[in-house]
């Protein structure tokens, strides 16, 4: 009976851990007998090289301190790291100054690009804040099965990324506020990845406002074999009443005018029903949920009529680890505006959305410029302007 019991426990365990971002706990957890090499880059060892950590000199001398961070001035582009061999990103965490300013879009400014591979063009091109799970370029603690944030603004990301021979990032600043960065990137390397491993792969956009009766896109269209992972999505109300009525729906090799996976609401989307709530879980939720304080002039649109009332905002995530949406020759995803019940209107939608797909693979597309992307949130940053 109790070799039963224990049989049963460390098979729900094992089917747990291996539906979440990271390698399934069990035999894996205690083998050590691999040619995997452990190796982390920051400020204090700017190459992961062996022995090369924390030899800058502080004022207790060298080793002691030395060079915990560094500046990024307005318009600098920082190398966060670059990595030669065959290994996957573990874990990155990062944290910096820009909540002293917070009149300012900061985590909207500050731009993650990732090139796999010595691929030009990158594979991952995102704002700081949204790659790191906080959209509107505001941070709030929480935790999911691919970010976990603390309450003073410290990222921290999951989601493994594997590379053949190279991987390289960079932190731009794309605003007119310099500020102090910190960050840790942890990464194995001697792994066998094959040549078709997903690398991943994101992309942000912003439509403010969105276009009516047309569906917000959240992937555009990939061609080739690949795997979508989830996205965190951003809205700004534009008119009164509930907004999120649309459906996700995900084309899929040759899908044309009608999609393979259709959802049934927004908030069905992220795992949560009859509106929105501030609920936060593994795989899905809401992280964020305010009023402006302020009032506006918006339309009332199944009423016809002007009225005065403050504008949500909301940041919202859902994760496909444990239900994972393969595509084996070409995706699409978007998600429909509409209210209840039921009209079409037009919000202030943005999605950082992450998928996994071989290299070489196409450009992200257009993105959207630092003033584009931290347009209207003035009111959720500095409530009191």
């Amino acid at each position: 009976m109790h070799y039963r019991l224990w049989l049963f426990s460390i098979t729900a365990t094992l089917t747990i851990s291996a539906a979440s971002a990271q390698p399934p706990l069990g035999s894996d957890l205690f083998q050590v007998d691999n040619q995997v090499l452990s190796r982390s880059i920051s400020s204090e060892n700017l190459t992961g090289e062996p022995g090369e950590g924390g030899k800058a000199a502080s004022e207790l001398g060298v080793g002691r301190k030395g060079s915990p961070r560094f500046s990024l001035a307005p318009g600098q582009t920082n190398e966060l790291c670059d990595i030669e061999g065959s290994g996957t990103i573990r874990h990155i965490w990062m944290t910096g100054t820009w909540s002293r300013n917070r009149n300012a879009p900061m985590l909207r400014n500050l731009v993650l690009r990732v090139y796999w591979d010595g691929q030009e063009h990158p594979s991952i091109e995102c704002p700081l804040g949204d790659f790191m799970g906080s959209a509107h370029s505001r941070s709030v603690s929480y935790q999911s099965a691919v970010h976990s944030i603390g309450e003073k603004e410290a990222f921290n990301f999951w989601l493994p990324m594997p590379f053949r021979s190279r991987a390289r990032f960079t932190l731009t600043n794309e605003g007119d506020l310099p500020c102090e960065v910190y960050y840790t990137i942890n990464y194995t390397l001697n792994e066998k990845h094959e040549e078709n491993v997903g690398r991943l792969h994101t992309n942000f956009r912003r439509a403010n406002p969105t276009t009516i009766k047309e569906d917000f896109e959240l992937v555009p269209k990939r061609t080739g074999m690949g795997r979508y992972l989830g996205t965190v999505m951003g809205i700004r109300t534009l008119h009164p009443g509930w907004w999120g009525e649309g459906e996700v729906k995900v084309y899929m090799d040759g899908d044309t005018d009608f999609p393979t996976l259709c959802g049934t609401g927004a908030e069905d989307y992220v795992g949560l029903s009859y509106g929105i709530q501030n609920t936060m879980h593994l795989y899905h939720g809401c992280s964020l949920l305010e009023k402006s304080k302020q009032k506006f002039d918006q339309l009332d649109i199944p009423n016809k009529k002007d009225v005065k009332v403050p504008m949500s905002y909301i940041s919202m995530y859902r994760w496909h680890l444990p239900d994972p949406i393969y595509w084996k020759k070409e995706c699409r995803i978007t998600i429909q505006q509409i209210g209840c019940c039921y009209y079409e209107r037009q919000d202030d939608w943005s999605a950082a959305s992450f998928w996994y797909e071989p290299v070489p693979s196409a450009p992200l597309g257009p993105f959207p410029s630092a003033k584009d992307r931290g347009a209207d949130l003035e009111f959720l940053l500095n409530p009191k302007k």
